[in-house]
């Protein structure tokens, strides 16, 4: 896609910045401490974005104990058991428990660059496991699926500067949903990579890269560097509309991404993402524009 059709910047603000992230989970972590039913807030929640992207992310990838599910589904089964989740500006993890909740049984790792953020969804996983036990039943299945949720794994780690080896995927990688998709190289990349209101707060930060660029036009290529090939990325945010996500990530290239010397950066591949996929929410209208509070997109990471 042409740089002219990148959306113009929004204001810097101190929600681009770490220090309001780390005030704010620094907040929500006593909050937590005094009531471990206070879990902290749960972004796009008046929106129900959360559960929308479960629902878009089930449907992708139909649950393999559903007497819907056909046997030409058993593809996308398998690769809802086995796909490996990456959430990009995890906050208290809610994204993630609720996958989990929902049968993705692979590997869950959310990050932030606030050490609070982590900490505080590492309280609440131990805290939904303590819950869990104290109404445990006896079955064996039971204590299975309680030793699922505690495997959740969060991690502090900053999507625009830290090293991409640190947050590989080390399973194998999940078959594709459709039999008609592109080939994977056998890469450590990520099956699915998430992003709830973390590429907003990007979007407000004034910090520039080695480029001079906003830091937010490197995003893309960092998503990129994620993702295995056939990978995808669902995207929610407040701040931008359908068309100008698509402004910013539909045919950006791994090229796009800051150069990255401790890696060797600069060496894309020239793949790309690609959009693959839209969730609809109640709309309103306003001075006679037809809008919705939040918008989410899913795009594909195809080869050059």
């Amino acid at each position: 896609m042409a740089d002219s059709a990148t959306p113009a910047h929004l204001e810097p603000s101190a929600l681009g910045t770490k220090e309001y992230w780390d005030a704010l989970y620094e907040t929500e972590l006593r909050n937590h401490a005094d009531n471990p039913a206070d879990e902290g807030t749960v972004w796009f929640d008046d929106a129900g974005a959360e559960e929308a992207m479960v629902r878009f992310l089930d449907e992708r990838y139909p649950d393999p104990s559903s007497s819907s599910s056909s046997s030409s589904s058993s593809s996308s089964s398998s690769a809802r058991a086995r796909a490996a989740v990456l959430d990009l500006g995890c906050g208290n993890g809610s994204l993630l428990f609720a996958l989990r909740d929902n049968g993705w049984a692979g590997r869950l790792l959310g990050v932030d660059y606030s050490e609070r953020s982590v900490q505080l969804a590492r309280s609440v996983g131990r805290a939904r496991a303590r819950a869990r036990e104290e109404e445990k039943e006896e079955e064996d299945e039971g204590q299975e699926d309680r030793a699922r949720e505690q495997e959740v794994e969060f991690k502090v780690w900053d999507v625009l500067r830290g090293a991409v080896s640190e947050v590989q995927a080390d399973n194998t990688p999940a078959p594709r949903p459709s039999e008609d998709s592109r080939a994977r190289d056998g890469g450590a990349g990520w099956d699915v990579v998430l992003d709830k209101g973390t590429f907003d707060a990007v979007s407000l930060s004034g910090e520039r890269d080695g480029r001079g660029r906003r830091v937010c036009e490197g995003y893309a290529g960092r998503v990129l560097r994620l993702l295995r090939p056939g990978g995808i990325f669902l995207v929610t945010s407040c701040n931008w509309t359908e068309a100008e996500l698509r402004g910013w990530f539909d045919g950006k290239t791994d090229e796009d991404e800051d150069e990255d010397e401790d890696e060797g950066g600069g060496g894309g591949t020239g793949a790309r993402l690609r959009l693959a996929g839209r969730i609809e929410y109640p709309s309103f209208s306003f001075g006679g524009v037809k809008g919705q509070a939040v918008s989410t997109l899913c795009f594909e990471k195809v080869a050059p």
